[in-house]
């Protein structure tokens, strides 16, 4: 699924990287690396979309795709990963067929994947033993932001790997930038989305009351849209709200997967999040309503 907007790339030397993951981030992500003339090899577990991804990208330069993750890794300077959660993480790095088993001493995981930040602490661990290193990287800009490669990225890890790792991942990425050690790339992940649900709460109900009021709520988004009410939410779903139209992206199932990991870490840390678990539940209602594909701009569907 190539980008609808034609980008340039910078000047990076051509990589030897692998990507590991071709859902809806992975397939375009690992596209902008080979558009940007790095030479890729893909693995996904369901193999017919590395051959799909491979003959996509027949032109870039030498794509190839690979039965087990260890053979996607092996001889690439860098690995990239997006996967489903924690125990898809751990599938794709470790046992025999895993990526760490062949990766290159020196070689770097850099894993786009929403995951916990003590799974992150623990592959740095794993791959510090074995000489490798490890970047936790999680995205935000959802699908179009991957398609478009014009995601942001928040990493963890040490910064000699953050570095090296950065020119390669302006492929796909606006910015890419290191908030800390192993783990803080999750943590800031999770701040994200904390923002997001209550956000996306209070523009549902927002919309939802505007509409029961008899407002045009086309125009009223026009209007406070320019005031202190903006943010990116009412830019981009504002209106599709209006619409009823609930297929751009995010899936809410995956909203409830990274909430999870919020609440989780919010017990571990001591955190009060009321807001957010009164969202997740929130969620849960959509996805009783059949909900479960629709964006996380769906929530106003439970106000109706």
């Amino acid at each position: 699924m190539p980008s609808t907007n034609p980008r340039t790339y910078d000047a990076t030397p051509s990589r030897k990287v692998a990507f590991l993951g071709l859902g809806v981030m992975g397939y375009p992500m690992a596209g902008h690396l080979a558009l940007a003339g790095h030479e890729v090899t893909v693995y996904n577990r369901t193999a017919t979309k590395s051959v799909a991804w491979c003959a996509e990208y027949a032109g870039a330069k030498a794509p190839k795709h690979a039965t087990t993750p260890r053979e996607a890794a092996a001889g690439a300077d860098i690995v990239f990963c997006c996967v489903g959660n924690d125990n898809d993480l751990r599938s794709v790095t470790l046992g025999a067929d895993g990526a760490f088993a062949g990766m290159q001493p020196g070689a770097i995981f850099v894993d786009h994947t929403t995951a916990s930040a003590e799974v992150a602490r623990e592959l740095y661990a794993a791959a510090k033993a074995l000489g490798l290193q490890f970047v936790d990287a999680p995205v935000s800009g959802g699908q179009a932001g991957a398609q478009n490669g014009q995601l942001t990225v928040m990493c963890g890890g040490d910064a000699a790997a953050f570095d090296a790792a950065q020119p390669v991942a302006t492929a796909f990425s606006r910015a890419f930038t290191l908030l800390g050690e192993s783990g803080s790339g999750q943590l800031a992940k999770m701040v994200n989305q904390i923002c997001i649900a209550g956000l996306v709460q209070g523009l549902s109900e927002a919309v939802a009351f505007g509409q029961n009021a008899g407002l045009d709520m086309k125009q009223v988004l026009d209007v406070i849209g320019k005031g202190a009410a903006q943010s990116w939410q009412m830019d981009n779903r504002g209106k599709t709200m209006v619409d009823g139209k609930f297929d751009f992206g995010f899936a809410v199932d995956w909203m409830r997967k990274d909430l999870g990991l919020v609440l989780d870490e919010a017990k571990r840390n001591g955190s009060r999040v009321p807001v957010t678990a009164l969202v997740d539940q929130f969620y849960a209602d959509v996805q009783q309503m059949g909900g479960n594909r629709w964006d996380t701009s769906s929530l106003i569907k439970r106000l109706k």
